[in-house]
């Protein structure tokens, strides 16, 4: 059986494709891939449909064996990659024959890496996918050291071999779209657009962020209602919440604005520390 053997998982590893949507009416999430741009870009260097199955790093530190020749890339930042003792870069396609171990390391900057084996990693689908849902529940567990993970055919690796990959800069400007809530604040615009700081609290769930709070103008509660990925939902404290694919299907708080579809990779690369403002449009 061609499979990947997880000798360390690192500090946070997890399967993840690019998610289920479609079932907020039985509340779950879209979950997938935080950083969808990088798995697909993994699994375009091996040959694999960009909707494969691959592993997401956080910090890196995974080592895994493979049980079969393959070929495998890491994407997102810019990170060591190691085949036994030899040496490769990330974000290039890398040969690994059987029985030999690939360690991913430490990113200097940004936080997610993703690594795509050629067949894609095979795990039975739940609702479609084989995403990991950190919040319901859904999908594969955590990989741990001993977890073996299927892979499927291989298919031929085609287009650009080797990629530059992008630098993880220390403060993001972020579009978004003020609404469906934004008349609940003062001067909305404005207040978002300062700068705030990623947490430490930040996961799957949603980015936590630091800074001056936003004011309500509107008191009183909202009833829960539906919200999507990349919403940026402000509870009591003014803090504002930017939810990512794990995110919950409702919420009872107010939706300042929201987050656009193609700014939600750069979010999945932000450390705790980094600066974030948004800018609406």
């Amino acid at each position: 059986m061609r499979a990947l053997e997880v000798l360390d998982p690192g500090r946070y590893a997890l399967v993840e494709d690019l998610g289920r949507p479609g079932y907020a009416h039985l509340g779950v999430a879209p979950s997938g891939a935080l950083d969808a741009a990088s798995l697909r870009l993994a699994n375009r260097l091996v040959g694999n449909a960009e909707t494969c199955a691959g592993v997401e790093a956080l910090l890196g530190g995974l080592s895994v064996r493979l049980t079969a020749s393959a070929t495998v890339a890491v994407s997102g930042p810019a990170v060591d990659v190691r085949v036994n003792d030899r040496a490769y870069g990330s974000h290039t396609p890398v040969p690994v024959r059987a029985g030999q171990t690939l360690t991913i390391g430490t990113p200097a900057a940004g936080l997610r890496c993703y690594l795509a084996v050629s067949g894609g990693i095979a795990v039975e689908p739940v609702l479609g996918s084989r995403s990991r849902d950190v919040l319901s529940g859904i999908g594969p567990s955590p990989l741990e050291a001993g977890t073996v993970l299927p892979l499927g055919e291989p298919g031929i690796p085609a287009g650009a071999d080797v990629v530059v990959p992008a630098a993880a800069p220390g403060e993001l400007v972020v579009p978004v779209t003020l609404g469906p809530r934004d008349d609940w604040f003062d001067d909305p615009a404005r207040g978002l657009s300062a700068w705030w700081t990623v947490t430490a609290e930040s996961n799957r769930v949603g980015l936590r962020l630091d800074g001056t709070p936003l004011r309500r103008s509107t008191e009183g509660e909202l009833p829960s209602e539906g919200v999507v990925t990349g919403a940026i939902q402000v509870p009591p404290s003014g803090l504002p919440v930017v939810f990512l694919a794990d995110h919950p299907t409702t919420g009872g708080y107010p939706v300042a604005a929201v987050v656009r579809a193609s700014a939600l990779s750069a979010l999945a690369q932000a450390r705790p520390g980094t600066r974030v403002r948004f800018r609406p449009s």
